[in-house]
């Protein structure tokens, strides 16, 4: 009697995938299960726990179980005790315990964020029976470097300063969320956010700012119930000084001028107040004789004395 030939080994794979694939499919269309939330971060090792321990009276050999992120997406999964598929993505980085079904993933990587679910199959009972359904969700967290803030100033009087206020961060993961606090009232960003290659976010925040007083200014990253702070000291200048006001060309003019008059009527008063008085040094006086005055005179000649006594 002849035989049918065997079917190829990928074949069988596949035959073997079809059932479990399209019992997930209907159970995750089906259940509205509350999920179990782990939170992991990047380079971390993390299991994810199913819903099934297999008791110590059987073995993995007994069951289908499978594990599958997003639905579509099959990380590994096993049949007769023997892994029947995994993922390329999660080569050299998964493993199942094989008594509770925990999926270990180590490192931890950005892209292993999301929905997953364990699915339990009994081999031995009717048309390979689900023993259980697990849903369980990972979030990937990445540490964001910590907040840089830097303040520049932009113009500087004696009442203000107006400065631009920037504070930036970078490398992590969710999508942030950037906040500001300015003497403990809140002030509103104006926020750019960006991916790196490696699905990593980086945040910058700029503010304008008219500082009247010394104030204390604190910069916040905020990613998946993680926060990191840094604080600045804003400085109002102090040594601030009135700038003179140079006087106009119409006050020198007339400054000059006065000046010029002074000095004038001082050399005219110097050189012509004394003959003034000399004019005026002879007087009368009523003490002496008639017809003599009490004068200031040179001495008169020996020549003239001479001829008076000769007359």
């Amino acid at each position: 009697m002849a035989r049918l030939p065997a079917a190829p080994p990928a074949l069988a794979l596949r035959r073997g995938l079809r059932p479990g694939l399209l019992v997930l499919l209907c159970l995750s269309l089906g259940y509205a299960l509350e999920k179990k939330v782990v939170k992991s971060k990047v380079g971390e090792k993390v299991g994810l726990l199913c819903c099934h321990e297999i008791p110590s009276s059987e073995s993995l050999h007994n069951y289908r179980v499978y594990w599958q992120k997003n639905i579509t997406e099959v990380v590994l999964a096993y049949a007769e005790g023997n892994m029947i598929s995994k993922h390329k993505r999660y080569e050299n980085r998964t493993e199942m315990d094989t008594r509770n079904l925990t999926l270990w993933i180590s490192p931890v990587e950005i892209l292993d964020n999301g929905s997953y679910q364990c699915v339990v199959q009994h081999r031995r009972r009717s048309q390979n029976s689900v023993v259980c359904d697990e849903h369980v969700t990972l979030f990937v967290t990445a540490d964001f470097s910590k907040p840089n803030i830097t303040a520049e100033v932009f113009a500087d009087s004696c009442e203000s300063t107006e400065m631009v206020v920037t504070c930036s961060s970078h490398g992590g993961f969710p999508k942030p969320k950037i906040s500001g606090v300015l003497n403990n009232m809140s002030v509103m960003w104006n926020t750019w956010v960006s991916m790196s290659s490696l699905s990593l976010y980086n945040v910058t925040g700029k503010l304008w700012l008219n500082v009247t007083k010394d104030a204390s200014f604190t910069c916040s990253v905020e990613y998946n119930g993680f926060v990191k702070s840094t604080s600045l000291l804003l400085k109002k200048k102090d040594d601030c000084i009135v700038p003179t006001v140079p006087p106009s060309y119409n006050v020198i003019t007339a400054s000059s001028i006065i000046i010029i008059i002074f000095i004038l009527a001082i050399t005219l008063a110097a050189r012509y107040l004394p003959r003034h008085v000399c004019s005026h040094c002879c007087k009368p006086r009523d003490s002496v004789e008639e017809g003599v005055k009490e004068c200031m005179k040179p001495p008169v000649s020996s020549k003239v004395t001479s001829e008076t006594s000769s007359v």
